[in-house]
């Protein structure tokens, strides 16, 4: 295959998820008859490379119904990732437990629910020039009070440095995402999420975003401001 052909299947396949991306910012923002509330995520993202194959997720989310101090859920995720190529191409089994605190109707009182929830999911990456993508497609087996329910979620990410060509050390950047619910049973669709961030590299192993997210469910809107560290440490420097 030549060259400048190669070239036209990049470009193509870029502008695909460009196009999608802004498909459903479109669909997210068109849907204004339904009822909007903005709270406010506090997220830690923790990916400790154990060595060439194995790594380490965590991560810690504290969402509220307002900027902070009215609880909406606690988020705790774990597992263990395997590299199927060097650094891409990542499978991960994991655990998570959220807590969710409700209000109750027509109520100021909260109730509390537990979920534990077991999830599989695979990561892929990309790179055309100045532009980062990522794919994560994720299967969930939730544990629920007197309830057991499946779901999937596709996940597709882009950034792109704006003073740098890579994202590298004090690189300033773009964010965007969109990932999707699937029920397993009827409701299909769960929700749908879309997102878009202004992000900083500090070093090579931290970053911080600060963006907004809408997020679309059966009957109403739920959006958020968005306050995300990712910390990549490794266990060693080898």
């Amino acid at each position: 295959m030549k060259k400048s052909n190669l070239y036209n299947l990049k470009v193509k396949f870029l502008y695909s998820h460009i196009i999608l991306l802004l498909g459903c910012l479109f669909f997210a923002t068109s849907v204004n008859a339904q009822k909007s509330d903005v709270g406010n995520w506090f997220i830690y993202f923790v990916n400790q490379k154990i060595n060439q194959k194995w790594d380490w997720h965590n991560e810690i989310q504290y969402r509220n119904y307002n900027f902070i101090g009215d609880m909406n859920q606690l988020l705790l995720r774990t597992g263990i990732g395997y590299n199927l190529t060097e650094n891409n191409n990542n499978v991960l089994l994991g655990y998570g437990f959220i807590n969710t605190q409700k209000y109750v109707s027509n109520l100021d009182e909260k109730v509390s629910e537990n979920e534990h929830r077991i999830f599989q999911q695979f990561i892929t990456r990309q790179s055309f020039n100045r532009v980062f993508i990522q794919h994560r497609y994720r299967i969930e087996e939730r544990l629920l009070p007197n309830d057991f329910q499946m779901r999937f979620r596709y996940f597709l990410s882009v950034n792109v440095p704006l003073n740098k060509k890579v994202m590298e050390s004090k690189a300033l950047y773009l964010s965007a995402y969109n990932e999707i619910f699937i029920n397993a049973e009827k409701p299909l669709f769960d929700r749908n999420r879309l997102y878009g961030a202004l992000g900083y590299v500090i070093n090579k192993s931290i970053k911080i975003e600060v963006g907004y997210m809408a997020q679309t469910l059966e009957n109403t809107n739920r959006n958020q401001f968005q306050i995300v560290v990712f910390n990549n440490l490794p266990f060693n420097n080898n």
